[in-house]
Protein backbone atom coordinates (compact mmCIF):
# COMPACT_ATOMS: atom_id res chain seq x y z
CA UNK A 1 0.00 0.00 0.00
CA UNK A 2 1.57 3.22 -0.97
CA UNK A 3 1.97 5.95 2.06
CA UNK A 4 0.72 8.97 2.12
CA UNK A 5 1.71 12.26 4.04
CA UNK A 6 -1.03 12.32 7.13
CA UNK A 7 -2.59 15.73 7.28
CA UNK A 8 -2.85 17.99 10.26
CA UNK A 9 -5.22 20.87 10.73
CA UNK A 10 -3.06 24.28 11.14
CA UNK A 11 -4.65 27.38 12.77
CA UNK A 12 -3.45 30.95 11.82
CA UNK A 13 -3.86 34.43 13.45
CA UNK A 14 -7.08 35.76 12.26
CA UNK A 15 -9.21 39.38 12.73
CA UNK A 16 -12.88 40.12 13.18
CA UNK A 17 -14.60 37.37 13.66
CA UNK A 18 -17.92 38.33 13.79
CA UNK A 19 -21.69 36.66 13.47
CA UNK A 20 -24.28 34.74 15.42
CA UNK A 21 -24.15 31.04 16.22
CA UNK A 22 -26.53 28.46 17.76
CA UNK A 23 -23.94 26.24 19.67
CA UNK A 24 -25.21 22.43 19.88
CA UNK A 25 -27.10 21.30 22.57
CA UNK A 26 -25.41 20.77 25.85
CA UNK A 27 -24.30 17.00 26.06
CA UNK A 28 -24.72 16.85 29.83
CA UNK A 29 -28.03 18.02 29.64
CA UNK A 30 -28.56 15.27 26.14
CA UNK A 31 -27.14 12.28 28.10
CA UNK A 32 -29.84 12.43 31.06
CA UNK A 33 -32.86 12.88 28.52
CA UNK A 34 -32.56 9.99 26.69
CA UNK A 35 -31.66 8.21 29.55
CA UNK A 36 -34.57 9.63 32.20
CA UNK A 37 -36.93 9.33 29.00
CA UNK A 38 -35.93 5.32 28.88
CA UNK A 39 -36.80 5.15 32.59
CA UNK A 40 -40.00 6.91 32.29
CA UNK A 41 -43.80 5.90 31.84
CA UNK A 42 -44.90 7.13 28.14
CA UNK A 43 -43.11 9.35 25.74
CA UNK A 44 -40.90 11.72 26.05
CA UNK A 45 -39.77 14.18 23.23
CA UNK A 46 -36.69 15.97 23.30
CA UNK A 47 -35.82 18.73 20.96
CA UNK A 48 -32.03 20.45 20.46
CA UNK A 49 -30.51 17.23 21.48
CA UNK A 50 -26.92 16.79 20.77
CA UNK A 51 -26.36 14.49 17.81
CA UNK A 52 -22.54 14.24 18.27
CA UNK A 53 -20.90 10.91 18.75
CA UNK A 54 -20.60 11.06 22.94
CA UNK A 55 -24.97 11.22 23.03
CA UNK A 56 -25.43 8.62 20.25
CA UNK A 57 -24.01 6.39 21.77
CA UNK A 58 -26.35 6.52 24.65
CA UNK A 59 -29.27 6.58 22.05
CA UNK A 60 -27.77 3.24 21.21
CA UNK A 61 -27.39 1.43 24.84
CA UNK A 62 -30.88 2.83 25.75
CA UNK A 63 -32.45 1.02 22.59
CA UNK A 64 -30.01 -2.03 23.47
CA UNK A 65 -32.16 -2.03 26.84
CA UNK A 66 -35.28 -2.26 25.39
CA UNK A 67 -36.43 1.80 25.52
CA UNK A 68 -37.54 2.86 21.53
CA UNK A 69 -35.58 5.86 20.23
CA UNK A 70 -36.14 7.78 17.38
CA UNK A 71 -35.57 10.53 15.47
CA UNK A 72 -38.04 12.76 13.53
CA UNK A 73 -37.46 15.23 11.13
CA UNK A 74 -40.28 17.97 10.70
CA UNK A 75 -41.02 19.77 7.29
CA UNK A 76 -39.08 22.58 8.34
CA UNK A 77 -35.77 19.77 8.99
CA UNK A 78 -35.97 20.48 12.89
CA UNK A 79 -35.41 17.30 14.66
CA UNK A 80 -36.96 15.79 17.44
CA UNK A 81 -35.91 12.73 19.28
CA UNK A 82 -38.89 10.57 21.01
CA UNK A 83 -37.86 8.38 23.70
CA UNK A 84 -40.81 5.49 24.66
CA UNK A 85 -39.53 4.12 28.33
CA UNK A 86 -40.04 1.10 30.00
CA UNK A 87 -40.00 2.77 33.21
CA UNK A 88 -38.07 2.30 36.80
CA UNK A 89 -36.60 -0.85 36.57
CA UNK A 90 -38.27 -2.02 33.49
CA UNK A 91 -35.48 -1.88 31.54
CA UNK A 92 -34.11 -5.54 29.72
CA UNK A 93 -30.70 -7.15 29.67
CA UNK A 94 -29.02 -5.89 25.98
CA UNK A 95 -27.81 -8.94 23.47
CA UNK A 96 -24.53 -6.95 22.99
CA UNK A 97 -22.15 -5.08 24.40
CA UNK A 98 -22.61 -1.36 25.12
CA UNK A 99 -20.41 1.16 23.37
CA UNK A 100 -20.18 4.38 24.92
CA UNK A 101 -17.32 5.72 22.46
CA UNK A 102 -15.50 8.46 24.45
CA UNK A 103 -18.33 9.55 27.02
CA UNK A 104 -17.40 9.00 30.37
CA UNK A 105 -20.43 10.58 31.57
CA UNK A 106 -22.39 8.28 29.21
CA UNK A 107 -20.55 5.27 30.90
CA UNK A 108 -20.61 6.06 34.74
CA UNK A 109 -24.32 7.35 34.55
CA UNK A 110 -25.51 4.47 32.80
CA UNK A 111 -23.22 2.12 35.39
CA UNK A 112 -26.38 3.71 37.96
CA UNK A 113 -28.96 3.26 35.79
CA UNK A 114 -27.39 -0.77 35.35
CA UNK A 115 -26.78 -1.29 38.91
CA UNK A 116 -30.41 -1.22 39.63
CA UNK A 117 -32.02 -3.85 37.12
CA UNK A 118 -31.45 -7.44 37.66
CA UNK A 119 -29.68 -7.87 34.33
CA UNK A 120 -26.12 -8.34 32.95
CA UNK A 121 -24.80 -6.29 30.87
CA UNK A 122 -21.53 -5.32 29.52
CA UNK A 123 -19.62 -1.47 28.75
CA UNK A 124 -16.70 -0.54 26.71
CA UNK A 125 -15.81 2.23 24.87
CA UNK A 126 -12.91 4.11 22.73
CA UNK A 127 -9.34 3.71 23.77
CA UNK A 128 -9.32 6.49 25.48
CA UNK A 129 -12.80 5.63 27.55
CA UNK A 130 -10.80 2.19 28.32
CA UNK A 131 -8.05 3.77 30.31
CA UNK A 132 -9.98 5.80 32.55
CA UNK A 133 -10.98 4.76 36.26
CA UNK A 134 -14.67 3.93 37.28
CA UNK A 135 -13.69 2.80 40.55
CA UNK A 136 -15.35 6.02 41.35
CA UNK A 137 -18.96 4.90 40.68
CA UNK A 138 -18.47 1.06 41.44
CA UNK A 139 -17.42 1.65 44.88
CA UNK A 140 -20.92 3.21 45.91
CA UNK A 141 -22.75 1.34 43.38
CA UNK A 142 -21.21 -1.80 45.19
CA UNK A 143 -22.69 -0.80 48.53
CA UNK A 144 -26.26 -0.70 47.30
CA UNK A 145 -25.67 -4.43 45.84
CA UNK A 146 -24.44 -4.26 42.33
CA UNK A 147 -21.60 -6.22 41.28
CA UNK A 148 -18.69 -5.42 38.63
CA UNK A 149 -16.21 -7.59 36.86
CA UNK A 150 -12.95 -5.79 34.78
CA UNK A 151 -9.56 -6.74 33.56
CA UNK A 152 -7.82 -3.86 35.89
CA UNK A 153 -8.79 -1.80 38.28
CA UNK A 154 -12.50 -1.44 37.42
CA UNK A 155 -11.64 0.08 33.82
CA UNK A 156 -13.63 -0.57 30.68
CA UNK A 157 -14.69 -3.49 29.40
CA UNK A 158 -16.42 -3.66 32.70
CA UNK A 159 -19.03 -6.30 33.67
CA UNK A 160 -22.31 -4.65 35.60
CA UNK A 161 -24.24 -7.22 37.01
CA UNK A 162 -27.40 -5.56 38.71
CA UNK A 163 -29.49 -6.13 41.49
CA UNK A 164 -33.59 -5.80 41.25
CA UNK A 165 -32.96 -4.45 45.08
CA UNK A 166 -30.33 -1.75 45.29
CA UNK A 167 -30.22 -1.00 49.17
CA UNK A 168 -30.93 2.54 50.04
CA UNK A 169 -28.21 4.45 51.51
CA UNK A 170 -26.01 7.41 52.39
CA UNK A 171 -22.94 8.27 50.63
CA UNK A 172 -20.08 10.96 50.87
CA UNK A 173 -18.89 11.41 48.21
CA UNK A 174 -14.61 11.79 48.58
CA UNK A 175 -14.54 14.18 45.74
CA UNK A 176 -17.21 16.76 44.21
CA UNK A 177 -18.11 15.33 41.35
CA UNK A 178 -21.79 15.29 39.45
CA UNK A 179 -21.35 11.96 37.67
CA UNK A 180 -20.45 10.11 41.01
CA UNK A 181 -24.01 11.61 42.65
CA UNK A 182 -25.87 11.03 39.54
CA UNK A 183 -24.79 7.55 38.82
CA UNK A 184 -26.04 6.71 42.77
CA UNK A 185 -28.86 8.82 42.63
CA UNK A 186 -30.21 6.98 38.97
CA UNK A 187 -29.61 3.83 41.27
CA UNK A 188 -31.48 5.14 44.44
CA UNK A 189 -34.84 5.19 42.19
CA UNK A 190 -35.07 1.60 42.35
CA UNK A 191 -34.68 1.41 46.04
CA UNK A 192 -37.22 0.92 48.46
CA UNK A 193 -36.48 4.58 50.57
CA UNK A 194 -34.68 7.34 50.62
CA UNK A 195 -30.67 7.76 49.02
CA UNK A 196 -29.04 10.44 49.46
CA UNK A 197 -25.19 11.47 48.08
CA UNK A 198 -23.42 14.14 50.27
CA UNK A 199 -20.83 16.09 48.16
CA UNK A 200 -18.06 18.08 49.98
CA UNK A 201 -19.34 20.97 47.39
CA UNK A 202 -22.22 21.76 45.12
CA UNK A 203 -21.77 20.09 41.44
CA UNK A 204 -24.15 20.69 38.21
CA UNK A 205 -27.37 19.63 39.27
CA UNK A 206 -28.76 18.94 36.15
CA UNK A 207 -29.80 15.33 37.40
CA UNK A 208 -31.63 16.85 40.09
CA UNK A 209 -33.60 19.69 37.66
CA UNK A 210 -34.11 16.54 35.20
CA UNK A 211 -35.36 13.96 37.63
CA UNK A 212 -37.99 16.95 39.25
CA UNK A 213 -38.90 17.58 36.12
CA UNK A 214 -39.95 13.61 35.56
CA UNK A 215 -42.15 13.55 38.27
CA UNK A 216 -39.54 12.07 41.13
CA UNK A 217 -39.22 13.59 44.38
CA UNK A 218 -35.40 15.00 45.17
CA UNK A 219 -34.46 17.02 47.62
CA UNK A 220 -31.23 19.50 47.77
CA UNK A 221 -30.07 20.83 51.64
CA UNK A 222 -26.78 22.29 53.16
CA UNK A 223 -24.64 19.97 55.44
CA UNK A 224 -25.19 21.81 58.92
CA UNK A 225 -21.49 20.67 59.86
CA UNK A 226 -19.89 21.01 56.58
CA UNK A 227 -19.25 24.34 54.79
CA UNK A 228 -20.31 24.56 51.08
CA UNK A 229 -21.23 20.58 51.41
CA UNK A 230 -24.99 19.71 50.16
CA UNK A 231 -26.81 16.40 50.44
CA UNK A 232 -29.30 15.43 47.91
CA UNK A 233 -31.95 12.97 48.48
CA UNK A 234 -34.63 10.98 46.02
CA UNK A 235 -36.78 8.95 47.17
CA UNK A 236 -37.42 5.29 45.41
CA UNK A 237 -39.44 3.84 42.95
CA UNK A 238 -41.09 6.53 41.47
CA UNK A 239 -42.99 6.40 38.50
CA UNK A 240 -41.52 8.84 36.12
CA UNK A 241 -43.49 10.44 33.59
CA UNK A 242 -42.62 11.11 29.88
CA UNK A 243 -42.34 14.69 29.54
CA UNK A 244 -40.72 17.41 26.92
CA UNK A 245 -37.54 18.16 27.09
CA UNK A 246 -35.44 21.10 25.09
CA UNK A 247 -32.25 21.08 25.62
CA UNK A 248 -29.73 24.49 25.82
CA UNK A 249 -26.86 24.96 24.10
CA UNK A 250 -24.05 23.55 25.80
CA UNK A 251 -22.28 25.68 27.86
CA UNK A 252 -18.80 23.81 27.50
CA UNK A 253 -19.06 24.29 23.90
CA UNK A 254 -19.53 28.03 23.77
CA UNK A 255 -17.00 28.56 25.67
CA UNK A 256 -14.55 27.91 22.50
CA UNK A 257 -16.52 30.89 20.64
CA UNK A 258 -16.04 33.36 23.22
CA UNK A 259 -12.84 32.97 23.89
CA UNK A 260 -12.16 32.81 20.35
CA UNK A 261 -13.77 36.45 20.30
CA UNK A 262 -12.27 37.40 23.27
CA UNK A 263 -8.47 36.80 22.33
CA UNK A 264 -9.16 37.95 18.20
CA UNK A 265 -8.94 41.26 17.08
CA UNK A 266 -12.05 43.27 16.47
CA UNK A 267 -14.57 40.74 17.02
CA UNK A 268 -18.10 40.50 18.06
CA UNK A 269 -20.01 36.86 17.97
CA UNK A 270 -23.28 36.26 19.40
CA UNK A 271 -24.24 32.78 20.74
CA UNK A 272 -28.19 32.48 20.81
CA UNK A 273 -29.72 29.75 23.48
CA UNK A 274 -26.70 28.84 26.02
CA UNK A 275 -27.81 27.55 28.99
CA UNK A 276 -27.23 29.34 32.05
CA UNK A 277 -27.38 26.90 34.93
CA UNK A 278 -25.64 28.51 37.78
CA UNK A 279 -23.59 25.20 38.65
CA UNK A 280 -22.33 25.40 35.14
CA UNK A 281 -21.21 29.39 34.95
CA UNK A 282 -17.76 29.23 36.67
CA UNK A 283 -15.69 30.22 33.44
CA UNK A 284 -18.16 33.32 32.76
CA UNK A 285 -16.93 34.46 36.15
CA UNK A 286 -13.63 34.10 35.46
CA UNK A 287 -13.19 35.98 32.02
CA UNK A 288 -15.02 38.97 33.61
CA UNK A 289 -12.60 39.13 36.50
CA UNK A 290 -10.26 38.54 33.52
CA UNK A 291 -11.65 42.00 31.91
CA UNK A 292 -13.12 40.32 29.14
CA UNK A 293 -16.04 42.15 27.24
CA UNK A 294 -18.85 39.33 27.55
CA UNK A 295 -22.42 40.15 28.04
CA UNK A 296 -25.54 38.23 28.72
CA UNK A 297 -29.24 39.34 27.29
CA UNK A 298 -32.94 37.49 26.90
CA UNK A 299 -32.11 35.21 30.05
CA UNK A 300 -35.55 32.65 30.28
CA UNK A 301 -35.77 29.44 31.73
CA UNK A 302 -36.64 26.76 29.11
CA UNK A 303 -37.39 22.69 30.47
CA UNK A 304 -35.78 23.69 33.87
CA UNK A 305 -32.78 24.84 32.79
CA UNK A 306 -32.00 28.63 32.80
CA UNK A 307 -30.63 29.84 29.54
CA UNK A 308 -29.45 33.03 27.41
CA UNK A 309 -27.65 34.74 24.81
CA UNK A 310 -24.57 35.76 25.45
CA UNK A 311 -22.47 38.54 23.36
CA UNK A 312 -18.53 38.32 23.59
CA UNK A 313 -16.00 40.88 22.08
CA UNK A 314 -12.65 40.85 21.91
CA UNK A 315 -10.91 42.80 24.94
CA UNK A 316 -7.41 42.95 27.18
CA UNK A 317 -7.25 40.16 29.38
CA UNK A 318 -5.26 40.20 32.36
CA UNK A 319 -4.04 37.25 34.70
CA UNK A 320 -6.19 36.29 37.73
CA UNK A 321 -6.26 33.41 40.47
CA UNK A 322 -8.66 31.00 39.94
CA UNK A 323 -9.50 29.12 43.28
CA UNK A 324 -10.14 25.71 44.02
CA UNK A 325 -13.76 26.71 44.79
CA UNK A 326 -14.95 27.56 41.31
CA UNK A 327 -13.46 24.66 39.58
CA UNK A 328 -16.57 22.18 39.96
CA UNK A 329 -18.68 24.67 38.03
CA UNK A 330 -15.96 25.02 35.02
CA UNK A 331 -14.32 21.80 35.13
CA UNK A 332 -14.59 20.83 31.50
CA UNK A 333 -13.53 24.90 30.63
CA UNK A 334 -9.77 24.80 31.97
CA UNK A 335 -8.37 24.00 28.44
CA UNK A 336 -9.61 27.08 26.44
CA UNK A 337 -10.02 29.11 29.76
CA UNK A 338 -5.11 28.32 29.93
CA UNK A 339 -5.56 29.59 26.37
CA UNK A 340 -7.36 32.99 27.59
CA UNK A 341 -4.58 32.93 29.99
CA UNK A 342 -1.91 32.42 27.32
CA UNK A 343 -2.75 35.94 25.69
CA UNK A 344 -3.86 37.80 28.96
CA UNK A 345 -0.61 40.18 30.81
CA UNK A 346 0.43 38.63 33.67
CA UNK A 347 0.04 35.29 35.41
CA UNK A 348 -2.95 32.78 35.60
CA UNK A 349 -3.30 30.44 38.14
CA UNK A 350 -6.03 27.57 38.29
CA UNK A 351 -6.34 25.85 41.72
CA UNK A 352 -7.84 22.77 42.51
CA UNK A 353 -7.59 20.76 38.80
CA UNK A 354 -6.89 17.24 40.14
CA UNK A 355 -10.06 16.35 38.36
CA UNK A 356 -8.31 17.22 34.85
CA UNK A 357 -6.05 14.23 35.51
CA UNK A 358 -9.04 11.70 34.38
CA UNK A 359 -10.79 13.29 31.96
CA UNK A 360 -10.65 12.35 28.34
CA UNK A 361 -6.73 12.47 28.67
CA UNK A 362 -4.24 13.89 31.26
CA UNK A 363 -5.68 17.49 30.48
CA UNK A 364 -2.97 19.17 32.93
CA UNK A 365 -0.14 17.53 31.24
CA UNK A 366 -2.22 18.11 27.74
CA UNK A 367 -2.14 21.62 28.74
CA UNK A 368 1.22 22.23 29.62
CA UNK A 369 2.67 20.31 27.39
CA UNK A 370 0.84 22.21 24.40
CA UNK A 371 1.69 25.37 25.90
CA UNK A 372 5.12 25.39 26.63
CA UNK A 373 5.34 23.58 22.89
CA UNK A 374 4.08 27.14 21.45
CA UNK A 375 6.57 28.85 23.71
CA UNK A 376 4.00 29.71 26.59
CA UNK A 377 5.30 28.98 29.78
CA UNK A 378 3.19 27.02 31.70
CA UNK A 379 3.67 25.03 34.90
CA UNK A 380 2.32 22.77 37.09
CA UNK A 381 2.46 22.66 40.46
CA UNK A 382 0.67 20.05 42.07
CA UNK A 383 -2.72 20.42 41.24
CA UNK A 384 -2.46 23.89 40.20
CA UNK A 385 -2.04 25.55 37.02
CA UNK A 386 0.49 28.53 36.08
CA UNK A 387 0.23 30.34 32.78
CA UNK A 388 2.61 33.32 32.14
CA UNK A 389 0.65 35.38 29.35
CA UNK A 390 2.21 36.67 26.48
CA UNK A 391 0.13 39.93 26.61
CA UNK A 392 -0.89 39.42 23.69
CA UNK A 393 -0.17 37.20 20.12
CA UNK A 394 1.77 33.71 21.24
CA UNK A 395 4.79 32.92 19.60
CA UNK A 396 2.58 29.64 18.26
CA UNK A 397 4.83 27.32 15.69
CA UNK A 398 3.74 23.95 16.61
CA UNK A 399 1.65 21.22 16.40
CA UNK A 400 -0.46 20.38 19.73
CA UNK A 401 -0.65 16.29 20.59
CA UNK A 402 -4.46 16.26 21.45
CA UNK A 403 -4.79 12.77 22.69
CA UNK A 404 -7.90 11.81 21.89
CA UNK A 405 -9.42 15.04 23.42
CA UNK A 406 -11.85 16.80 22.00
CA UNK A 407 -11.62 19.59 24.23
CA UNK A 408 -7.39 20.05 23.99
CA UNK A 409 -8.11 19.66 20.29
CA UNK A 410 -10.49 22.83 19.92
CA UNK A 411 -8.70 24.74 22.81
CA UNK A 412 -5.43 25.19 20.70
CA UNK A 413 -7.38 25.76 17.14
CA UNK A 414 -8.63 28.38 19.16
CA UNK A 415 -5.19 29.43 20.44
CA UNK A 416 -4.25 30.13 16.66
CA UNK A 417 -6.16 32.83 16.01
CA UNK A 418 -4.08 34.76 18.35
CA UNK A 419 -0.32 33.26 17.57
CA UNK A 420 2.27 35.17 15.41
CA UNK A 421 2.89 31.67 13.71
CA UNK A 422 0.16 28.37 12.76
CA UNK A 423 -0.31 26.40 15.83
CA UNK A 424 -1.47 22.48 14.42
CA UNK A 425 -3.39 19.80 16.12
CA UNK A 426 -2.32 16.52 15.19
CA UNK A 427 -5.73 14.94 15.33
CA UNK A 428 -9.26 16.37 14.80
CA UNK A 429 -11.38 13.12 15.29
CA UNK A 430 -12.70 13.47 18.41
CA UNK A 431 -14.23 17.14 17.84
CA UNK A 432 -17.22 14.89 17.12
CA UNK A 433 -18.08 13.47 20.35
CA UNK A 434 -19.09 16.77 21.67
CA UNK A 435 -19.43 19.57 19.02
CA UNK A 436 -19.61 17.97 15.27
CA UNK A 437 -20.57 21.23 12.93
CA UNK A 438 -17.12 23.55 15.22
CA UNK A 439 -14.71 23.41 12.74
CA UNK A 440 -17.44 24.46 10.34
CA UNK A 441 -19.05 27.37 13.06
CA UNK A 442 -15.56 28.94 13.69
CA UNK A 443 -15.18 29.39 9.42
CA UNK A 444 -18.28 31.28 9.32
CA UNK A 445 -16.93 33.09 11.84
CA UNK A 446 -13.82 34.21 10.08
CA UNK A 447 -11.13 31.62 11.77
CA UNK A 448 -8.48 30.62 9.40
CA UNK A 449 -8.58 27.01 9.41
CA UNK A 450 -6.83 25.00 6.74
CA UNK A 451 -5.55 21.48 6.78
CA UNK A 452 -2.06 20.05 5.19
CA UNK A 453 -0.11 17.28 4.96
CA UNK A 454 1.99 16.47 8.16
CA UNK A 455 5.88 15.61 6.59
CA UNK A 456 6.23 13.82 10.02
CA UNK A 457 3.88 11.46 9.72
CA UNK A 458 2.22 8.57 7.18
CA UNK A 459 -1.23 7.01 6.61
CA UNK A 460 -2.29 4.48 4.20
Amino acid sequence: MTESAAQIILSARSTGLTGSVRVPGDKSVSHRALMFGGLAIGETRITGLLEGEDVMNTAKAMRALGASVEREVDADGGTTWVVRGRGVGGLLEPGEVLDMGNSGTGARLLCGVLASHPITAVMTGDASLRSRPMDRVVAPLGLMGARFESRDGNRLPLTVIGTGDPVPMVYESPVASAQIKSAVLLAGLQAKGATTVIEPAATRDHTERMLRHFGADVRSETVADQPGAVAVTVVGQPELEGSNIVVPGDPSSAAFLIVAALITADSEVSLLNVGLNPHRTGLFETLKDMGADLAIANERVEGGEPVGDLVARSSKLRGVVVPAARAPSMIDEYPVLAMAAACAEGETRMEGLGELRVKESDRLSAIADGLNSCDVMCEIDGDTLIVSGCAGAVPGDAVAQVHLDHRIAMSFLVLGLASEQPIGIDDDEAIATSYPSFLADMTTLGANFKKVADPKRTSG
